[in-house]
């Protein structure tokens, strides 16, 4: 009797029922189109701070889910170098940093362009630019061979291991690959949306991998659904929701292994996360949505650099007080210069004195009312 899904003699012929995925999928891409709409209303400065904080969100997510913790500034100054986005003083990010965000943003800028196996061999070495799996050595830009035996995904303790899945053998992964990616790269008729949790899906189940199955999986998935809405700007992440529902993910996809070939449970799951990722984006971006109503509100003020850039600190979370002294130093201005910039601030309502004065006074954003 046949265990997982690949041993099942009409496999990979994934059956669903469209009449009950219909509303769930509509509700979905209309949730979808309106955050893009919305994101797309937003100022330049203002949508590339929202792409720069999902993306840096989606890499240290997806990488979460395997255990594995990234440097957060490491992320965003990675991201924002080979995006030409200003970020500020940002320290540089080592290798293992530079290969994960090279590999998300080749899928999710470069969603246009076929995805072949040179393409996943050239993710899966920017995963492992060591060649090694924390202590182990692994096979790098190829896929696993028979030396290493049946590819399991087990836990528990070294003699007492459950194991959840077992992958096809070695042997089988060619014409495996081979399937997936004609598949992938087709014409058909399905939604993207739809495409990309049967494409996340079978690639698990393919697990052709020594490493990395899961986050080359999000990527390939992240590579439909920036198809679904053909745009290289991300302002959700499927792997930020994904990781806040971690063992959901895991449980589900180890059921679905062994539940035949109609997935329609699976695609159920998977469009609830991805409306509770819209749901998550909104929390992420709040920030952005805050500075874009702050410069809605004073798109008529008289603002010089100096004062834009403070303020823009302001809106990111500027860390301490802001004094006067502390403006004339960050804008290499003299001292009266940053006094006469504050108190025009303060004549047009937008700064506040805080509480106490003298040599201490300090300075805030004059809260929304």
């Amino acid at each position: 009797m046949a265990t997982y899904l690949h041993e099942l003699p009409e496999w990979p012929h994934f059956t669903w029922s469209q009449e009950s995925l219909a509303k769930q999928l509509a509700a979905v891409r209309l949730r979808q189109g309106r955050l893009i709409g919305r994101m797309q209303a937003l100022g330049f400065r203002q949508q590339e701070e929202a792409v720069l904080t999902t993306l840096t969100e989606d890499v240290l997510k997806s990488s979460e889910i395997e255990g594995e913790i990234l440097d957060k500034d490491q992320v965003r100054s990675s991201i924002a170098r080979r995006l030409g986005i200003e970020a500020g003083a940002l320290p540089q990010a080592d290798r293992n940093v530079e290969g994960v965000v090279e590999m998300m943003l080749d899928a999710t800028q470069k969603f246009k362009e076929e995805l072949t196996a040179d393409r996943l061999f050239g993710w899966h070495a920017s995963l492992f630019p060591t060649g090694h799996s924390g202590m182990s050595k692994i096979i790098v830009g190829a896929w696993r061979d028979k030396k290493s035996g049946p590819m399991q995904v087990a836990s528990g303790a070294y003699g007492k291991e459950k194991v959840h899945y077992e992958a096809p053998i070695a042997g089988r992964l060619d014409a495996e690959i081979k399937s997936f990616l004609e598949w992938f790269n087709g014409e058909d008729n399905i939604d993207p949306v739809i495409k990309a949790a049967l494409a996340h899906l079978w690639f698990v189940t393919i697990h052709p991998f020594d490493d990395g199955n899961g986050r080359i999986a999000r990527a390939i998935a992240d590579m439909s659904l920036a198809r679904s809405e053909d745009s290289t700007q991300r302002f959700y992440s499927m792997s930020a929701q994904i990781r806040l529902e971690r063992k959901a993910y895991y449980d589900m996809l180890e059921e679905t292994q062994k539940d035949g070939l109609d997935i329609t449970p699976w695609i159920e799951w998977f469009l609830g996360c991805l409306d509770r990722a819209f749901d998550g984006a909104e929390k992420t971006l709040a920030g952005v949505f805050q500075k874009s109503d702050f410069w809605k509100k004073h798109e008529s003020a008289r603002i010089n650099e100096r004062q834009r850039d403070i303020l823009n600190r302001l809106l990111d979370g500027f860390e301490g007080k802001l004094t006067s002294s502390k403006w004339a130093v960050i804008e290499k201005c003299s001292p009266d210069t940053a006094l006469r910039d504050i108190q025009d601030l303060l004549e047009q309502g937008i700064l506040v004195k805080d509480e106490g004065g003298g040599r201490s006074t300090s300075y805030s954003l004059l809260p929304s009312s």
